[in-house]
């Protein structure tokens, strides 16, 4: 199968549709949130998307209790005894920059100027930010306003799956096999997969999420959170000498013996780090939270003994104060589980081939819903939707990119009925 123009240019129109309406609707989730979804916006955008389905004439058709939805796209003619795929994406945005009130922006025929933001006049987007930007000349960009990030992770994805089902749904030539569709809520927060109905999935999936055109991820973070609270002792300031434990003060210079080297900043490629997200409190207590990050899980057992040291330490250094650690396993390296299984990644670089773009192949710094369940059995690697400096207010994504993605699915989806 060869996607035609006529195809090519339905994706792009709809694609770009649906993504600008999608991120208007504010599904940020809650970092200390405890419930799922942690934030009920999340269902704002799921029951958008069940209706859209509908039309779409997908089956099966789920909103439940956590906020998930799931659809069932029956099989094309002859092909209902062929390999089912499941196609993720998830439906909150990234609690730490506000997603409320998004205003997308279309730069059309981008020309390599620095690309301004009317709601924050100090804010610029360049090559220097993002240095494939130079490659994108001559194509539409969408961002922000710049007092809100856009939403490409992963209102792309969701946009870019919506896509390929109307696709489906007005080309019939276009053939596949079982699908299943499920969109996620609080991917972002690590939580929500924890409520997936297994049953609903098959045992091979895609996620849809982050990453410029072509990328292919199945190898991520081994991730590890801790969580601490120091427990120090109050006194009037006037009267303080030898008898107040600082527990705020204390705890900054705790954080201060974290190898900086082993920091977000100063990292790449394959390379780990400590990364401290919070801290708050006052003399009495303070608590903070750090996340860990490798991909060889072994090299974060040493960071989280390096921790434990660390605590003891500062226990005999300051009498009386008292420090809690907990760890945290987040999610594994998916690759462990997914290179038993070649066939799902070859299929996924072929359909990026065949779609006109470059198979690009790296660990991806993160994590995605997949390092979860394929860690259930359920194999999950990551394609690509586009967005670039995602989870800030630069963050932008080419409109060719909604299209290349839905592009994929559609190879991807031909591409399994092909396999006996």
């Amino acid at each position: 199968m060869e996607i035609s123009k006529e195809i090519q240019e339905f994706l792009l129109d709809d694609a770009v549709e649906r993504f600008l309406r999608y991120v208007k609707i504010c599904t940020t989730s809650d970092e200390n949130g405890t419930s799922i979804p942690t934030t009920k916006s999340q269902f704002d955008l799921g029951k958008i998307l069940v209706e859209e389905l509908k039309a779409l004439n997908l089956k099966d058709i789920i909103h439940d209790e956590y906020g998930f939805v799931y659809a069932s796209l029956p099989p094309s003619e002859g092909f209902e005894k062929k390999i089912p795929i499941g196609l993720l994406a998830h439906l909150d945005t990234y609690y730490g920059v506000s997603g409320r009130n998004v205003k997308p922006v279309l730069h059309r025929n981008y020309d390599g100027s620095v690309i301004k933001f009317t709601q924050d006049k100090s804010l610029k987007l360049h090559f220097d930010d993002s240095p494939l930007l130079e490659k994108y000349l001559g194509l539409d960009i969408i961002t922000s306003e710049g007092d809100t990030l856009l939403g490409t992770d992963d209102k792309a994805g969701i946009a870019e799956i919506m896509t390929a089902c109307a696709a489906w749904n007005k080309y019939p030539d276009l053939k596949h096999g079982p699908i299943t569709i499920c969109f996620t809520p609080d991917e972002e927060t690590g939580l929500g997969i924890a409520k997936v109905d297994e049953k609903r999935l098959p045992k091979i999936c895609y996620t849809i999420d982050g990453g410029q055109m072509g990328e292919l991820e199945y190898e991520c973070f081994d991730a590890w959170r801790a969580t601490f609270k120091f427990k120090g002792l109050n006194i009037h300031p006037g009267y303080a000498k030898n008898k107040m434990i600082n527990a705020i003060e204390i705890a900054c210079r705790f954080f201060s013996e974290l190898p900086e080297a082993e920091s977000p900043q100063h990292t790449e490629k394959r390379e780990g780090y400590y990364h401290l997200t919070k801290l708050q409190g006052s003399p009495e207590e303070a608590t903070a939270k750090v996340i860990i990050r490798d991909f060889d899980e072994k090299n974060n057992h040493k960071r989280m003994n390096y921790i434990n040291k660390l605590k003891d330490a500062y226990e005999i250094r300051y009498s009386g104060l008292e420090i809690q650690v907990d760890f945290l396993h987040q999610y594994q390296n998916m690759i462990k589980f997914l290179e038993k299984k070649q066939t799902i990644i070859d299929l996924a670089k072929q359909a990026i081939q065949n779609s006109g773009l470059e198979v690009l192949m790296h660990p991806t710094r993160g994590g995605t819903d997949g390092a979860r369940l394929s860690a259930i059995g359920i194999l999950t690697p990551n394609l690509f939707t586009g967005g670039l400096l995602f989870h800030s207010r630069k963050e932008h994504i080419p409109t060719l990119a909604l299209q290349k993605a839905a592009e994929v699915i559609l190879y991807l989806a031909e591409l399994w009925t092909e396999k006996k």
